[in-house]
């Protein structure tokens, strides 16, 4: 295949002899792409290819799925099992039982000496939903610690906790084939291109055949604001009060849906009152959108016939993410917005299966969205466990972000991560590293041996990556997918699965609660439980899930292939069917830029990288692209403090400083400063994380930085972009 002048040094990409494809979904983002691995005679996997009737990504890949198939053989995989008595300690491979039988009994000596949920566990949302159910099984009816929780905190709590205070339950109620009947799409926090590339170009698509208007917020000018009708750079933290004063302008101007209002919702007095408050001329002072602008997108939303909201991280990992979401459930409710073609709330989740940990894994209460709260939930998975009620707590415990410094006061001694690396995903890393320093046992699970949290651990086990088991995702749209085995893990390591149930044998259980050993088996139980309920699973099976290319739940007898929406007919999940409208007033709590720190710190994706780069850093054709960190720097503030283009340059915090690379680029304002999310040496060094109060999800989006010349540049380089703690 040639690509380029045919007479002058063409491109040329060879052909790959493939034996076999292999079906599967896509392991990387939440778009919940389906792709084939290719396997050559030898059962490698060689190359990777979009499918073509998948209703997703119609054969589209990413930058990241189409070199997918190069992370089987990556550098680091973690293979063989390791333990050692002190973190300082050098490791020493071992055997599964002894790797188990150690975690088993240490678990169990911290429980009896100092309580249930002295032992904490954190999960992730990279691992199958069957993996999920059963981890949650393990840690609600064996274990029974209360500190239990995914890193999905990390990312999309805000949204899980936004949907629940309006709706009654979380479940975005969209689907992307929203963009096709759209009228208006208002994107905030949200840079869809680098972020979700195939969703960027369902979007795209359906403008290019269909014209409407598209605005995005965001303070910094990224490709996604470049393409859009209107940018609004919103300053850092108000998008509340923005919300708050497109509101205002539509119940104002009468562009609201009275009708709809009155029959299915409660709070509209209230909420009216509130936003009386946030008329655009106060709110432009407070969020730096001036108030034609203010009025002319309201008006455009409210006089749209179908009208839509999406967001990402920009809205979620803020002080206020929670209100946020709450704000924009607001805004669709009073414009009748919900439940309709093109007229909805829709969270573009993070991970490929964040929404496969809200669904099953009973972090924040119990399967399919039962509550702990709720008794006669908890009756029910007691019984049908197998286990006594009352060893279920009646509310759920610590968050993530609460477990860290449970951790420093002492009231937890032991902590097990699964597939989540918090030296590089939490904010504030110096005070982190200090943390796990004082555990008294530490099990890190993951695929890679590298990862910075092994540091700190005492046993080390090494598990499967996707592609090397079999299970389901869950996308951002509700749409339920089948993972199938592309080939099998490295060494000795072993699924997620297996490792629960292994584990699950080394504690006392009641004999009805049973562990099955099959994601098949599993799933069936996920189908029992969800029957009847809003994320209903029962009209699923694997084989399915493959024949269609997935399947948005609910999905039952009523609807076997599936729902595209969520309150078509405007019944709400509390008891009284409506949704609620929640007035919001605006609490300026974040930490602000002063004399001493001068610059907003900002962070997000780039395209060629996932997270903390543990997988994509690995993969040369991705990190040839984006090797190194950088931060972006207005030139105007770059040239009053003597900044070069590609200069290195200290960026120092409140708790910590990094040495990178300068880009002088107009995308960020004077006040402000950009730096990508993944490279573990920089952003989160630097972050505050303030917590947002529902959702305890951190603010990694607004912190405070000042900047500081290096004089000795060849030093900065040959340092090798590490930072010094304080």
């Amino acid at each position: 295949m040639l690509f380029g002048r045919r007479t002058k040094n063409p491109i040329k990409i060879p052909v790959k002899p493939v034996e076999k494809w292999v079906y599967t979904t896509c392991g990387y983002c939440s778009t919940g792409c389906s792709i084939e691995v290719g396997l050559d005679k030898n059962g490698q996997a060689i190359t990777s290819r979009g499918v073509a009737d998948a209703p997703v990504n119609r054969g589209k890949l990413c930058l990241k799925g189409i070199f997918e198939h190069e992370l089987f053989n990556s550098a680091h995989r973690g293979q063989v099992p390791r333990l050692r008595e002190r973190f300082f300690d050098p490791y020493q491979e071992t055997t599964w039982g002894t790797a188990l039988d150690k975690t088993a009994a240490e678990i169990q000596r911290i429980q009896k000496t100092h309580g249930r949920d002295a032992f904490a566990i954190i999960s992730t949302g990279q691992i199958l939903t069957e993996e999920f159910y059963t981890l949650g099984k393990l840690a609600r009816g064996v274990i029974g610690t209360n500190n239990y929780d995914g890193n999905t905190t990390l990312c999309m709590a805000s949204a899980v906790s936004g949907y629940k205070r309006s709706f009654g339950s979380d479940g975005p109620p969209g689907c992307y084939d929203d963009f096709s009947h759209t009228e208006c799409l208002l994107a905030i926090g949200s840079n869809l291109p680098e972020q979700h590339p195939i969703i960027y170009w369902r979007l795209k698509e359906a403008r290019d055949k269909r014209k409407f208007p598209i605005i995005v917020v965001d303070p910094r000018v990224t490709v996604f604001a470049q393409m859009a009708d209107m940018h609004l750079p919103v300053n850092p933290g108000t998008d509340l009060v923005l919300l708050n004063s497109l509101a205002h302008v539509i119940l104002k101007e009468n562009l609201h849906d009275q009708d709809y209002i009155a029959a299915h919702t409660n709070g509209f007095e209230d909420f009216a009152k509130l936003v009386a408050q946030y008329d655009p001329t106060t709110a432009a002072g407070l969020c730096g959108i001036d108030e034609d602008t203010i009025r002319h997108v309201a008006r455009l939303y409210g006089k749209a016939g179908a009208a839509m909201t999406i967001w990402t991280m920009g809205i979620n990992q803020s002080t206020h993410g929670s209100d946020g979401v709450v704000a924009i459930n607001n805004l669709n409710l009073i414009t009748g917005n919900i439940g309709k073609p093109g007229g909805t709330s829709l969270s573009i989740t993070g991970q490929c299966n964040a929404m496969g940990t809200r669904e099953f894994s009973s972090c924040s209460g119990l399967p399919a969205y039962r509550t702990l709260e709720n008794q006669n939930d908890r009756a029910f998975m007691a019984d049908y466990w197998g286990v006594d009620q009352e060893f279920f707590p009646a509310k759920r415990g610590l968050f993530q972000t609460d477990i860290f410094p449970a951790i420093e006061t002492g009231q937890i001694k032991g902590l097990w991560l699964i597939a989540t690396n918090p030296m590089s995903s939490m904010p504030n890393t110096p005070r982190i590293r200090k943390t796990l320093e004082q555990l008294e046992f530490l099990v890190v699970q993951d695929a890679y041996a590298d990862v910075e949290t092994t540091q700190y651990a005492h046993v080390y086990l090494p598990a499967a990556l996707w592609g090397e088991k079999a299970g389901v995702f869950t996308n951002t749209e509700r749409r339920v997918n089948i993972v199938r085995q592309v080939m099998n893990p490295p060494g000795e390591a072993k699924s997620d699965l297996w490792i629960f149930n292994q584990l699950a044998k080394r504690f006392p259980k009641n004999a009805k609660l049973r562990f099955p050993e099959t994601p098949a088996e599993v799933f069936e139980e996920m189908r029992e439980l969800s029957k009847g309920r809003l994320c209903d699973y029962s009209g699923m099976t694997h084989d399915r899930l493959e024949q269609h290319r997935g399947l948005q739940w609910p999905c039952n007898d009523t609807q076997p292939n599936g729902s595209a929406r969520l309150y078509a007919d405007g019944k709400f999940e509390y008891a009284d069917d409506k949704a609620k409208l929640i007035p919001l007033p605006f609490v300026d709590n974040n930490e602000r830029p002063d004399e001493q720190y001068p610059f907003w710190l900002n962070s997000g994706r780039v395209v060629e990288h996932w997270h903390t780069r543990t997988k994509t850093g690995k993969i040369g054709n991705l990190n040839k692209f984006s090797p190194t960190p950088y931060i972006e720097i207005n030139p105007s503030a770059a040239a009053k403090l003597g900044i070069d283009h590609m200069a290195y340059v200290r960026v120092i915090s409140r708790r910590s400083d990094a040495v990178i690379m300068a880009q002088l680029t107009e995308r960020v304002a004077p006040d402000a400063v950009f730096i990508p999310m993944h490279f573990h040496e920089c952003v989160n060094r630097l972050a505050l994380g303030l917590l947002d109060p529902y959702s305890r999800q951190p603010a990694f989006k607004q912190s405070a930085v000042r900047l500081e010349k290096i004089a000795d540049q060849a030093m900065a380089a040959t340092s090798n972009l590490t930072a010094r703690s304080f």
